[in-house]
């Protein structure tokens, strides 16, 4: 009998343990993820019909702010005064659709309850303003206009950012939506909102800029360089390419052909210029090899979902299994030939099933500015309670170190050689360094419908780059072959040039527009 309750007593200390731990496990460490899913609006249910702060851009724009109305159901209603432009930054809040972007990574902050504007409530116990506050956004709104005016109604996504620190200075993709439609006093009407959003072909809701994968067309060959520059198999000016207009890679008899048919060749500094697809994917296949330039891309953010503050990131994809070595390139002159071959040459020009989002070649274009760091992107600044002190700064963390300092050098003189006499002259921005890659990602076999792509940063000559951007031109119907340097070019360079102009010296200082 002894015996039997012993091991009933076990038996129980054993679930209790059990019981113990998957509590820890749902409060404690799984409370980050549980919060910030999307539908939980447990968050909202405590946060709604009371005064919240404002979200503004770095210049000073309102953005989302909450006003008192009168006649409704309830006595407060958010408010969203630059409507589509900021959506996709923003997002909405909700009580019956829950809350997105930064009404959702912020919550706490903008309804008081985070642990700094606590303490500042508990310090000033006789201040009747609402405990709230506001977000100050790194966005700019003349940096944002200038990327919704140069896409204008086509369909595709913007970023800019400062490489340095990481901080985003526009995050645009359209189609956008405007989030007061679903902030509306009667619920039923926003969740008919929403599902109609839910269903339009051309997805409004979801921002392509961070949240959507593309081919990467030929940008992805800064990372097909980098890798060689990495290796030390390649320089600016070694090994030199043969010229060609096609090259067929071991097991395929389907050769891999230049843009337009065009004949091309020689060393990276020459190739990069004008995009010369069978030098980057003889560099890809033969003298790299899987696995440097999976190392390389894995480097650079691929495969990792970047660690943006707002929700809903995706990460870039590369491929990373070519099959078994089968031994060397059959004329003898080097490399090795793997199952897959063909499928390498492919992925080292943007093609094959290499994905990446808009903000993910941003970055990578930022690395070469920026001496070879990768920051974390974010699209906030600081937190400022009512008296618009700061309460809480987001600090520029590095996240990835693709490239040594050398090695990022190396590929910023390649870089700057494609604006300066290249297929990206349209990015020039008089009075800076500008480097940049173009990009044409054909969508579909055989049809000629394709991607147009830019990537760049400017700054001051000698010094690290001030701006990054990327700008992807979606394929469009009946809209025949478009390519980067044409389409994408003059709208990377209208944003460059508005991130480079000084900030208004108003910037970051609450304006008029009424609301908690």
């Amino acid at each position: 009998m002894n015996t039997q309750i012993r091991r009933l007593a076990l038996g129980m200390v054993l679930l209790y343990s059990a019981l113990f731990v998957r509590l820890n496990v749902v409060q404690v460490f799984s409370s980050g993820d549980l919060n910030a899913r999307e539908g939980n609006n447990r968050q909202n249910l405590r946060d709604f019909d009371r005064p919240r702060g404002k979200i503004q851009t770095a210049d000073g724009t309102v953005v989302a702010f909450t006003e008192e109305v009168k006649g409704k159901r309830f006595e407060y209603q958010r408010n969203y005064p630059t409507g589509e432009l900021f959506a996709h930054v923003t997002g909405y809040f909700t009580l019956e659709l829950g809350s997105t972007g930064v009404e959702r990574s912020y919550g706490d902050d903008l309804s008081g309850q985070s642990s700094s504007l606590e303490l500042r409530a508990l310090t000033n116990l006789f201040n009747a303003d609402a405990n709230t506050g506001d977000v100050v956004l790194s966005l700019r709104s003349d940096v944002q206009q200038a990327a919704r005016d140069g896409l204008g109604d086509r369909r595709g996504s913007v970023v800019a950012l400062d490489p340095r620190t990481g901080a985003i200075l526009a995050l645009w993709s359209y189609p956008s939506y405007d989030p007061n439609l679903l902030v509306d006093d009667n619920g039923a009407d926003a969740i008919g909102v929403k599902t109609l959003l839910d269903g339009a072909p051309d997805k409004p809701l979801l921002a392509r800029s961070y949240r959507e994968l593309f081919a990467p067309g030929s940008t992805f060959k800064v990372v097909t360089g980098s890798a060689g520059i990495r290796s030390g198999d390649v320089s600016l000016m070694s090994p030199s390419y043969p010229e060609r207009t096609e090259w067929t890679p071991p097991g395929t008899t389907r050769p891999l052909s230049n843009f337009d048919g065009a004949l091309c060749g020689g060393p990276l500094i020459e190739v990069l210029r004008v995009s010369c697809n069978t030098a980057f994917a003889e560099m890809g296949a033969r003298t790299l090899g899987p696995e440097a330039l999976v190392d390389t891309a894995v480097d650079f953010g691929f495969g990792s979902k970047p660690p943006i503050d707002i929700p809903g990131a995706v990460a870039s994809e590369i491929p990373t299994d070519y099959g078994k070595a089968l031994g060397p390139f059959p004329d003898g002159d080097g490399g090795t030939v793997y199952e897959d071959t063909p499928a390498l040459a492919q992925v080292a020009i943007g093609q094959g099933n290499a994905r990446a989002t808009p903000l993910q070649m941003a970055m990578t274009a930022g690395a070469i500015g920026n001496e070879g760091i990768i920051m974390e992107p974010h699209v906030a600044a600081e937190v400022r309670d009512t008296e618009g002190n700061v309460v809480r700064e987001v600090k520029p963390t590095v996240w990835k170190r693709p490239l040594k300092k050398e090695q990022a050098a190396a590929m910023r003189t390649a870089m700057d050689g494609v604006v300066a006499d290249g297929t990206a002259t349209e990015l020039d921005v008089p009075g800076f360094k500008v480097g940049g890659k173009t990009g044409t990602a054909q969508t579909v076999a055989g049809e000629d419908r394709s991607h147009a792509w830019i990537i760049g940063y400017a700054g001051p000559e000698g010094e690290p780059a001030e701006v990054a951007v990327a700008v992807i031109v979606e394929a469009q119907p009946k809209v025949s072959e478009q390519t980067g340097g044409r389409v994408a070019a003059p709208i990377a360079q209208r944003v460059l040039r508005a991130a480079l102009s000084p900030v208004p010296a108003s910037a970051g200082l609450p304006n008029e527009l009424g609301g908690n």
